[in-house]
């Protein structure tokens, strides 16, 4: 078995098939690169499955930080710098003593080995585990701790005066790539560089909430712009207008892609930076947070071979994440998927995905028209915004297509009005329409150090429970409480009753009365339902949908 090469090995396991494997060793001879990573970065296999076959080609044991625990005795034994060096992190200790535990991204690397034998304990031997790039950086930042190196940077903004020089090892270029390292390793979602009177403010919005991460002098802020925008593909001279661009970096062994805007102020340019983390962006749809009844109810309405399916909510609710995830279930090789986006945010295989921008002469509608002559099983549309993309939608979905696309609307019912509002008569969605998903994302309580505390009696209504759910803090969710999202969903399944009181334009009381009868639930009673089975809190709850008609 050893003697057989890694591709092989994947080609036998049924992880990857003849063609891809015949096209990553025609990119390894240009890049030089080994195969396991060229069919990660291809997008053929997921990391993890091509290191548990690697594992098993070595005869390695594999880390996992979840079954794997970290010791503080082993930590001790090597530096953090040494540790970041060679991609390795100490796990444990036998009991015996007889030998330690390391897990390591390159085994191979027997420089790596030799160097770190003087860190071993006596007699000691070390056990190899192998761990994936992304696993092993993530361990390292999670057990040694990521600190910033901003204090010396700064101190070259103060000794030095206005950096003009932005390439090399200049300030500004070691500060941007700091903060865009920290946010991704801190799985921030968006990084705001906010300039005021006498200081520019740096804040992360990590699980939908801003946080404030440093506060510096508003001298650094014209090197700091700069080099932004001339990473996105910005006119830096331009500074009295918006403008959008785009930059990639490749972090933590994975690559992450920026989404940049600029806005005048009256205090400077605001920019924002939208993090987009393909490893992050496609979920498994049973890995939403959803509950049996709603995922079962999910999965009947993308089961319908035809029809309009529209995901409703505010910008960051997680709709992109939800319609990918309904996607990949989707996707294999026997259907044809398009999707019309702006931008592309998730490249995906299979899919043929067209990006509006400037420099394409084409808006959602008339990217639909031109997408029905491609003959697709499954479209997506990005967002409805005007009546001509809605009634393109419609015609797509009456033509025997399968149809996602977003709209922005308040609850699932309220989208029927915000149809309307574009032109679309309730009687034009009888037999097209297969259902309306609202969306909102709560913070996931940290599973490691949640706890309970006496519930208000307007909160035990609520919980029907003395006790509420509260979060605390602990290492692994960096003392916030909170360690990921969850989504709250509220469903409208468009059965033949309900497609018929669309056909006779019914009032949306007529309408939700019918759906409570089949068990819909709105976003306050999904949250509740969280809150109840101590996933997320009230407080949390309550920030983001409306819990006034409950108190």
């Amino acid at each position: 078995m050893k003697h057989k090469p890694l591709g092989q090995h994947l080609l036998d396991a049924g992880l990857i098939d003849d063609d891809q494997l015949r096209i990553a060793l025609v990119e390894q001879q240009k890049t030089r690169q080994p195969i396991g990573t060229l069919l990660h970065t291809l997008g053929f296999a997921a990391e993890p499955r091509i290191n548990d076959i690697l594992a098993q080609q070595l005869g390695l044991g594999r880390f996992d930080p979840e079954r794997h625990e970290v010791t503080p005795e082993a930590i001790r034994l090597i530096p953090a710098d040494t540790a970041r060096r060679f991609r390795l992190l100490p796990v444990t200790i036998s009991a015996d003593r007889k030998y330690w535990q390391l897990a390591m991204a390159t085994p191979h690397d027997q420089h790596a080995i030799d160097s770190i034998r003087h860190y071993s304990p006596a007699g000691v031997e070390p056990d190899i585990l192998l761990a994936g790039h992304g696993e092993i950086e993530h361990a390292i930042d999670l057990h040694y701790g990521y600190a910033l190196a901003i204090d010396g940077i700064l101190d070259e903004f103060e000794g030095k005066g206005p950096v003009t020089a932005l390439g090399g090892d200049s300030p500004a270029v070691r500060l941007i790539d700091a903060l865009l390292a920290d946010a991704v390793r801190r799985q921030a979602s968006d990084i705001h560089f906010e300039p005021e009177s006498a200081s520019l403010r740096i804040r992360y919005r990590i699980d939908g909430v801003l946080e404030t991460v440093r506060v510096l002098h508003k001298s650094t802020w014209a090197a700091l712009s700069s080099r932004l925008k001339i990473l996105a593909g910005m006119n830096i001279a331009e500074t009295r207008s918006p403008q959008d661009g785009h930059l990639s970096q490749h972090i933590a062994a994975r690559h992450i892609d920026f989404r940049v805007a600029s806005q005048p102020t009256i205090h400077g340019e605001n920019i924002v930076l939208r993090i987009l983390d393909r490893q992050k962006g496609i979920v498994p749809l049973e890995a939403l947070g959803l509950d049996e009844p709603q995922q079962q109810l999910l999965e009947r309405m993308v089961a319908r071979p035809e029809g309009l399916l529209l995901v409703t909510g505010p910008t960051g609710s997680g709709k992109t994440t939800t319609l990918y995830s309904l996607l990949n279930r989707l996707n294999n090789p026997g259907v044809h998927i398009m999707t019309l986006e702006d931008p592309v945010e998730y490249p995906l295989p299979l899919l043929r995905q067209t990006s509006l921008s400037d420099s394409v002469k084409m808006d959602f509608a008339s990217g639909v028209r031109s997408m029905l002559r491609q003959d697709p099983d499954i479209i997506l549309i990005g967002e409805i915004r005007d009546g001509e993309t809605a009634a393109m939608a419609l015609r797509a979905a009456l033509t025997g297509h399968q149809v996602f696309a977003t709209l922005h609307a308040g609850n699932a019912i309220s989208a029927l009005a915000r149809l309307q509002e574009l032109g679309i008569d309730k009687r034009m969605l009888h037999g097209n329409l297969t259902g309306i998903v609202a969306q909102r994302l709560v913070r996931r309580l940290c599973p490691h150090c949640r706890t309970t505390r006496p519930a208000s009696p307007k909160e035990a209504a609520l919980l029907d429970s003395d006790h509420a759910p509260a979060a605390r803090g602990c290492v692994h969710c960096k003392q916030q409480g909170y360690s990921g999202r969850l989504a709250l969903l509220e469903i409208l399944h468009v059965d033949k009753t309900l497609d018929l009181l669309l056909a006779d334009a019914e009032s949306q009381q007529k309408l939700l009365a019918h759906a409570r009868q089949q068990g819909f639930r709105t976003l306050a009673e999904s949250g509740l339902l969280l809150a109840r089975a101590g996933k997320t809190t009230l407080e949390d709850v309550a920030r983001i949908v409306d819990l006034s008609d409950w108190t």
